[in-house]
């Protein structure tokens, strides 16, 4: 009876003792670009360097560029089969696939209805998520039949950024986190204290803010602190539970120690 008292006052300190996750130095490596996209499991790079699209494996380096659609606003790796590419002065999407052959052209200025579309995301299948700044609405658009599968309500407040993987959505406004299924269903709200900027990694976020970067994992409404050294974080990104940051030509590679 004293052991099962003894668990039972032990057990939520088990359950929320992680208040900051600790970090191990992999390495640092030397690299000049203007922005790393993605780093897969192979430690193939995708990167942007002077408006053209790289990808740098152990073997070789490939590019892709198209100069008539000016800068390159995003670019999303998360399925290397379907890299897209999103010229927003043009209001355009490139489609690329693995050797970064041209495969789609998406320009919604001949698309009806007109969609003006301010931040973009990977989809499943032939989808992307988009955000339609007309409608404020969030969409899951077929570019294939040209039809939307998805739509949330209006949103409220400025968006801030746009991340996705396969089953789920998140939107970072300028007061809330909002995470939506494929239908288009809001399914969390979480009040946004000041994150300027978020990853997604397997479900789990990482979420910027004031140069300090936060774990929020899936299902849960506690942004836990990341311990780092004294960084200028210009760019992250987690691949399993390895986390990358990107600043002044250096890459920096580290492990999280997440229980």
């Amino acid at each position: 009876m004293k052991n099962a008292i003894l668990f039972f006052w032990l057990l939520p300190f088990s359950i929320y003792s992680q208040d900051i996750i600790e970090t191990t130095h992999i390495k640092t490596t030397d690299f000049n670009t203007n922005k790393i996209v993605a780093i897969d499991n192979f430690g193939t790079i995708y990167h942007l360097n002077n408006n053209t699209f790289y990808k740098k494996s152990t073997s070789n380096t490939i590019s892709y560029n198209n100069l008539q659609l000016g800068e390159v606003t995003t670019a999303n790796a998360f399925n290397p089969l379907k890299i897209n590419l999103f010229y927003r002065d043009f209001n355009t999407v490139i489609i690329l696939d693995n050797r970064l052959a041209e495969i789609f052209k998406i320009d919604f200025n001949d698309r009806q209805p007109y969609k003006n579309v301010t931040h973009l995301s990977n989809g499943f299948d032939n989808t992307i998520w988009i955000f339609n700044q007309d409608t404020q609405q969030l969409e899951l658009y077929n570019h294939k039949n040209n039809t939307t599968q998805a739509r949330s309500l209006p949103i409220q407040n400025k968006v801030l950024d746009l991340k996705s993987n396969y089953n789920q959505v998140w939107l970072l406004t300028s007061a809330y986190i909002l995470e939506y299924n494929y239908f288009g269903n809001l399914i969390s709200k979480t009040p946004n204290t000041g994150y300027t900027k978020l990853e997604e990694n397997n479900g789990n976020l990482l979420l910027l803010k004031d140069n300090k970067l936060f774990y929020l994992k899936n299902n849960s409404d506690k942004a836990i602190p990341i311990s780092l050294p004294n960084l200028l974080i210009k760019q992250f990104f987690v691949t399993n539970e390895t986390l990358y940051i990107y600043q002044n030509q250096k890459l920096q590679q580290f492990q999280l120690k997440i229980n």
